[in-house]
């Protein structure tokens, strides 16, 4: 089996369980807005430069707000997402905690924007329970492109061999086996533990 140093986790869908129908489910009745509209008008022609750090959260949402809900601010509107998207999978964190326990450094490798990131690190308070995080927008670019990987690696210092990716995104799982770490899909069907060691980890 290989000795892992460092396990790099992702977030959404793996330490934040997703919830039914998604953050914006009761959106429209809660705050007045369409999720269909925030698609079309922010998400879809905004989000790749937010999420890859071109451009800010704020900067872009607030314009789309003022014309299809003047009723709210970005702000508003971020407090709701972010709350409606904490659903920590408290299971996991437990069985990863015992992972770190045993000298493993644990990871953050997400695909965020800042103002999330910083969040999820503070006010959620995952940084108490993990050595370190690594996010879109603060490298540039996804967990889908070799980038992330050699970027991951620079800067903490480990060795492709030394580290593994626990992804609930079979892209992503495909390009850390690519980058020559270690891979994991996670599906939430067993225990920690025991996909790390049916994957060949110590």
């Amino acid at each position: 089996m290989a000795a892992l140093k460092a396990l790099m986790v992702d977030v959404d869908g793996v330490v934040i369980r997703p919830r039914p129908g998604g953050w914006a489910a009761d959106l429209e009745a809660d705050l007045g807005l369409s999720p269909a509209v925030l698609h079309d008008q922010f998400f879809g022609p905004h989000w790749a430069d937010i999420v890859l750090g071109r451009a800010g959260l704020h900067e872009r949402l607030g314009p789309v707000l003022a014309e299809h809900a003047p009723h709210l601010t970005s702000h508003d509107l971020a407090a709701y997402w972010f709350e409606k998207d904490a659903e920590l999978d408290e299971t996991l964190l437990a069985d990863l905690a015992a992972l770190r326990a045993r000298g493993v450094q644990l990871h953050l490798a997400t695909i965020q924007e800042h103002e999330r990131a910083a969040y999820l690190w503070g006010t959620l308070g995952l940084r108490d329970r993990f050595d370190a995080m690594h996010y879109a927008a603060d490298m540039g670019c996804r967990k889908s492109e070799a980038a992330f990987y050699k970027m991951v690696e620079a800067r903490t210092g480990f060795r492709a061999e030394d580290l593994a990716l626990l992804d609930d995104t079979p892209a992503n799982v495909d390009a850390a086996r690519a980058a020559g770490w270690g891979s994991v899909l996670w599906t939430g069907a067993a225990p920690l533990a025991d996909v790390l060691a049916t994957h060949g980890f110590a």
